[in-house]
């Protein structure tokens, strides 16, 4: 009796149990205290813009030495004087390294980033971030000898993340104008460093730092410098002589600052800033007694992370993509009765056609080139070709024995030079009908080489995350 009562018990026991087991299984949640990942919210600064650092903008300035330079060659912003990332220069440059390899003229080591250079009459300037100091600090160095002539410097804390400073400077004559990561912006001189003005965006626009910091390059327009907080408001125009606020965009639906950087356009006789923010994209009236107004929105194309700008058509359409599976979209601007209106043309996934992660395409000879990301099937990391008319026709790749990462391409003398993300530099014939690979060499044993690329006077520079260099490609 006593053997089968403890049976009785083990058995309703082991019951019990099962059922707790089958009901904790069910109604038990593993993941409730997970969040959602969001598409470049990993590893995200805490607080880029929770609070306001008391940073002096352009208050440190080194002098190391003078310089007098005959080289007029200008490579004056990110994606060149006219946005389209095509040199202009008539001058020769190599199809092949040779035996003797790449001539590498000079090299600087600098801080962790992806920033890019501008070139500007024989000097070099580049924004980059001192990790010891902690300090943006705007560098510019001798083109030729590499030899750095001087600094402007403010501190300001920034942490590591996938590097710190990433966006290039505009530069004219007369100003210099740079975005650090946390959205600092200073106007400066070019021919002898002195500070002018500076803003911060966070602080005077309630900007909200993108996620892997500031990523827009600045733009110097007829003396005016456009800039994009997205914060109170949308766009401004600063006076680069003065550093007055001569004009502001509203920000009505409450948009944020993206990576991408402001492209002009003309459309119909009209000037305009074509900005992609987080939420939407825009065109802002870029000249007359209406400059600075909202002249058309579109919410057809918002992508949480947006690296890439916008790619325009001298016929209205407008070309704009992103990473993280966002794909492509082209837009058909209209005018009516002083009215503009945006109209979708073709919309697909980066599987589907031509799509890019960080870089922008380039158009040449009625076609657009790029290189695709990494979520594009088959195809990833290829350069590739298509007319704008079908985005979704990849005309030719460039192979699976030439796939590209992240890294920039520019083109020159009837040639591209693409970078690969380990310092590797391709360089092919610029043409419509194939992909022709001419040479290629591992110019930086690094990685992470993001950074634009920047050519004039016949030489090139670029950078991985640690290094820059100077090479030259001109053809002897």
């Amino acid at each position: 009796m006593i053997k089968n009562n403890k049976e009785k018990f083990i058995i309703i026991s082991s019951i019990f149990i099962c059922i707790v087991i089958v009901f904790f299984w069910i109604f038990y949640n593993p993941v409730k205290d997970f969040t959602i990942n969001i598409p470049g919210m990993d590893n995200k600064p805490d607080s880029i813009s929770s609070f306001v650092e008391d940073v002096k903008i352009g208050e440190k300035f080194v002098q190391l030495i003078e310089n007098n330079s005959e080289l007029t060659g200008k490579w004056t912003r990110f994606r060149g004087g006219d946005f389209d990332n095509i040199v202009k220069d008539k001058t020769k440059l190599i199809d092949k390294f040779g035996n003797a390899g790449a001539k590498i003229l000079w090299s600087v080591k600098l801080g962790e980033g992806h920033s890019a250079p501008a070139i500007y009459n024989g000097k070099v300037y580049i924004l980059d971030y001192k990790e010891e100091e902690k300090e943006d600090a705007l560098r510019c160095f001798d083109f030729v000898t590499g030899n750095e002539l001087w600094q402007r410097n403010y501190s300001v804390h920034v942490k590591r993340n996938h590097g710190m400073s990433r966006t290039m400077p505009a530069v004219t004559d007369s100003f210099i104008v740079t975005i650090g990561p946390k959205g600092h912006v200073m106007c400066a001189n070019p021919n002898n460093g002195d500070f002018i003005w500076g803003v911060d965006l966070i602080r005077d626009y309630e900007a909200q730092i993108p996620f892997w910091y500031t990523g827009q390059c600045p733009m110097i327009d007829s003396n005016t410098a456009v800039i994009a907080p997205a914060g109170t408001s949308l766009l401004i125009g600063i006076d680069c002589a003065s550093g007055k606020v001569v004009w502001e965009t509203p920000n009505p639906d409450k948009w944020t600052m993206s990576h991408s950087s402001i492209m002009q356009m003309e459309f119909e006789g009209k000037k305009m800033y074509v900005y992609a923010a987080v939420g939407g994209m825009c065109g802002v009236s870029a000249e007359g007694d209406d400059i600075g107004k909202i002249l058309w929105t579109t919410k057809e194309f918002s992508p949480t992370v947006v690296a890439p700008s916008p790619v325009v058509f001298d016929d209205g359409r407008i070309f704009m993509t992103a990473g993280y599976g966002a794909g492509a979209i082209m837009f058909q601007l209209k005018r009516e009765n002083e009215k503009y209106s945006v109209s979708v043309l073709q919309e697909y996934k980066p599987k589907d056609g031509m799509a890019c992660e960080q870089q922008t395409p380039i158009v040449f000879d009625g076609h657009m080139f790029a290189i695709l990301p990494k979520d594009a099937g088959s195809l990833r990391n290829q350069f590739v070709c298509c007319k704008p008319d079908d985005c979704k026709n990849i005309l030719w790749t460039s192979g699976k024995a030439n796939r590209f990462g992240l890294g920039p391409y520019v083109l020159a003398d009837g040639k591209f030079f693409i970078l690969n993300d380990d310092g590797t530099l391709t360089i092919a014939k610029a043409t419509s009908s194939k992909f022709v690979l001419l040479d290629k060499l591992r110019i930086i044993e690094g990685h992470d080489a993001w950074a634009p690329l920047a050519i004039a006077d016949g030489k090139l520079l670029m950078r991985d995350y640690r290094t820059m260099v100077c090479v030259d490609i001109k053809h002897n």
